[in-house]
Parts: structure tokens; sequence; C-alpha cells
């Protein structure tokens, strides 16, 4: 892996933008588009660059072979379940606060790894690191602006996705000597798969009159939100490894309040930048210190 030079750090920001800005895509989607529908379109969009990149590449995608199961089982832990829960949650919440409570999955990684894994474990300074970055998240609780008894599921419910993340991450090192670009698109066909049927029966899309601004999000969520950027993952990942690619988590919350403040009108409140800078100082305190991730990039 190469030293990180000024396109590798452009990538990495507009990454960071991408993904940053999904979070006010998917709350405007969610105006027109019921959360099981917007999850199901965002995955078939980034199925097609996915699916040509395996191409291109000549690289088999394994999605039904011997290992069909782990496949499945990641697509539906790993994107199906989140991307529903995520846009449920984000529906009632600030679109900034999803990314804000997004941002922490490192550190619930983190724990789940501790119990389910054998060099995963948190050694003193990675614990601090947690326990500042969670105590972030608890002072989110006590401002009442953003976070209140109308509210207050919704943002378990965003919680509770970021989680599906962390197990769908632990699922996926079952296939860690695959191919990520046959791992992600095998999973993301899978995700179809559970979502479709779902979609159909429950919400019956066909029956709603979505408005053009909706329309225009959900399509951006699903051709560069998440399958650009997921190409732009595989590149970053590729030349510069992972420990390059996860600071993006740093930048991810910062771009998601300018975004929510600036095209959706939110209210930020200094408890919210106080919340922002203690969280993003234990995921500081914890990557500093993660060892694991440095064996995986090779350093």
């Amino acid at each position: 892996m190469r030293e990180a030079n000024s396109f590798d750090l452009s990538l990495l920001i507009l990454l960071a933008v991408i993904w940053g800005s999904s979070f006010f895509n998917i709350k405007i989607a969610t105006y027109s588009y019921d959360p099981i529908t917007l999850a199901l379109v965002r995955v078939i969009f980034a199925s097609i660059p996915l699916l040509i990149l395996c191409k291109i590449s000549g690289i088999k995608i394994e999605a039904f072979s011997k290992n069909w199961s782990w496949y499945a089982l990641i697509g539906l832990c790993n994107i199906a379940i989140p991307f529903v829960l995520i846009a449920i949650g984000t529906a009632k919440i600030n679109s900034y606060l999803a990314a804000i409570l997004m941002s922490t999955t490192p550190l619930s990684g983190s724990i789940l790894a501790h119990f389910f894994t054998k060099d995963e474990k948190l050694s003193y300074l990675k614990s601090l690191g947690v326990l500042i970055g969670f105590s972030g998240i608890v002072l989110l609780f006590f401002d009442k602006v953003i976070i209140n008894s109308e509210n207050f599921i919704f943002v378990l419910i965003t919680i509770l996705g970021s989680t599906f993340y962390c197990i769908g991450g632990l699922l996926t090192l079952g296939l860690k000597d695959k191919k990520n670009e046959n791992v992600t698109t095998s999973t993301t066909l899978w995700s179809v798969i559970f979502l479709l049927p779902f979609s159909l029966i429950i919400e019956s899309p066909w029956e709603s009159s979505p408005s053009l601004t909706s329309t225009l999000s959900l399509l951006y969520l699903g051709v560069v939100a998440t399958g650009l950027a997921w190409l732009i993952r595989f590149r970053i990942l590729t030349v510069n490894g992972l420990v390059f690619q996860t600071q993006v988590a740093y930048l991810i919350p910062i771009f998601g309040i300018i975004f929510g403040y600036f095209l959706m009108d939110e209210v930020i409140t200094w408890k919210v930048i106080v919340s922002l800078v203690v969280i993003l100082i234990g995921i500081y305190i914890f990557k500093k210190n993660n060892k694991g991730l440095k064996k995986i990039n090779g350093k």
C-alpha cells in the first residue's frame, strides 16, 4: 500500500461528501417512498455498477455458489436490514443526527468484535476511546431540542441499524479470503432478493405517487451514494488500504451537519457540536490504538 497523495486525499473527501450527503437524501426520499421500497431501489441501482465492475475485472460472482448461505446472511444483516432501519429512523430525526449516530459504527463494532473474535480484543486505550465516543452519544440525549419523546424511538431504530452494520461486518470475516468486489456484489444481490417480496407485499409501491424531488433523491442514493461510493471505496482500499479508508468516519458527520444545516434548515445546538467533538475524539483514540486494522493493512 502506498502513502496517500493529494489525489487519494481528494477521493477520500469525495467519499465523505457522498456518504455525508446520503442522510439528507434519505430523509427527502422518505417523504414519498416507504422504507423497504427505498432500500430496494438503492440496492438495485447499486448492483448495476458492481456487476459491471466484476464483469470488466473478470471477477467471478459467487452469490449462488456453495457458500451462498454466507452471502445471503451478510446481505440480510449488512445491507437489507440496516438500510430499512436507517430509512425508518431518518424519516423522523434530523438527517445530521443520523450521520452522527452512524459515525460511531466502528465503536459499536469493536465491542462485538471483542466478544466474537479472537484477535480484536479491547485494550485499555481502545476501551477508553469507546467510552469517550459513546459518552458523546449520551450527551445528545440531554439535548431535548434534538432528541425528545416524539423521536426517541426513531433514534434507537437508527442506532439499531448501525448495530446491524457491525454484525454484518463480523459475518463478513467468514469470507475474508474472497475478493472484496465479489463479496459486495454477491451480498447486494441477496439483499435485492430479500427486499423485493417485502416491498411488493407490504408496501405496494405501484400505488404510490412519489414527488420528483423524492425520486431524484432516491436515484442519487442508489447510483451515487451506494453504487459509485462503493467503487470509490474499492479504489481507496486497493491503493491505500483499510486504515486510510476508515478515516472517512471523521468526515461523514461533519458533512452531514453541513448539509443538514444549509440544505434542510435543521437546528444545530451547541450540545450537538460538543457531542460531535467528543465522539470524534473517541474514534480517534480507538483507531490510533487499533492494531487489528494495522495488521489488515499490512503496516
